[in-house]
């Protein structure tokens, strides 16, 4: 199964989306399911996980709602606050509908993510933790020191990575040697010391110069992740249509496409493209 691992809808007229403003022309309109069908198509991609983009609960409804109508939804990533006592209640009644695949953390808006390592938070993690609820990961590069301090307390966590943790890709050489790549990198590792974590290679064209990129500067980000957790734990995801912002569609698969090592198997890119997100949200992906 091929599968587009991270992707989003919304309906600007809801009102969940603050972030995107008039001043995001790219993003201000609604984008649904039959935008994005004719590329998954165009890809043969059999269809895509949706994830959250506001941190609401009546989005999470939505996309739901939406998942319920559309077969080229196969999964749904929500959103849960654990600082809610009544996270739990809210879990259990997104669980109900079988194309729940589990929730994200918004550490990225958090301004003092350190508050994850409170006890209740804490708690609250292991909680889903211990039942293998898969758990997105949305932080910067700047947030992996506290998200490792986290994984110690939590080290069973079915998780991943969302955006390679956002690496400074905007501020690499032109074709030389990326700032700050080795510290990025060697963050990377740790995270994939916990065997139950993957990572998404997605949303790399928004963290790359705006003024110009080109396909070799997302190589070396790549080919260290691919290396760092190997073709059974990284998923591709397109991060469309926050994408657009960057790149088409086509672009963010050329992308990939080009930075994946020449010696590697047919096997190991259906891995990438769809089997490992299958494994991870699908088959038994802890949601019973």
């Amino acid at each position: 199964m091929r599968i587009d691992a991270h992707q989003h809808y919304w309906k600007i007229e809801r009102g969940d989306y603050g972030w995107i403003t008039p001043e995001l022309p790219v993003l201000h309109r609604d984008f649904l399911p039959n935008d994005l069908e004719p590329l998954l198509h165009a890809h043969n991609l059999d269809g895509s996980i949706l994830v959250q983009a506001a941190p609401t609960l009546e989005e999470t409804e939505y996309i739901l709602s939406l998942a319920d109508r559309t077969p080229s939804i196969l999964g749904v990533v929500g959103w849960i606050d654990l600082f809610d006592g009544d996270h739990r209640l809210h879990y259990e009644r997104f669980r109900r509908n079988p194309k729940f695949r589990g929730f994200r953390l918004m550490i990225q808006d958090m301004p003092d993510a350190s508050r994850m390592l409170e006890p209740a938070f804490v708690e609250a993690l292991r909680g889903y933790a211990d039942e293998q609820v898969p758990i997105d990961l949305l932080l910067t590069a700047p947030q992996m020191e506290v998200t490792l301090r986290l994984l110690e307390k939590v080290p069973n966590l079915r998780g991943v990575v969302d955006h390679l943790a956002k690496p400074p890709i905007a501020q690499s050489g032109k074709h030389g040697e990326p700032k700050h790549f080795e510290a990025w990198a060697d963050h990377l590792s740790a995270f994939a010391d916990y065997p139950g974590l993957s990572c998404k290679i997605s949303g790399m064209v928004t963290e790359a110069n705006p003024s110009g990129w080109s396909v070799d500067d997302f190589v070396p980000y790549v080919r260290r992740v691919l290396q760092t957790f190997g073709p059974e734990r990284v998923m591709f995801g397109s991060d469309w249509p926050v994408c657009l912002l960057a790149a088409e569609y086509d672009q963010v698969m050329d992308i990939l496409l080009h930075a994946i090592p020449a010696e590697w198997t047919d096997r190991e890119k259906a891995l990438l493209f769809g089997e490992n997100a299958n494994t991870f949200y699908l088959d038994n992906g802890g949601i019973s």
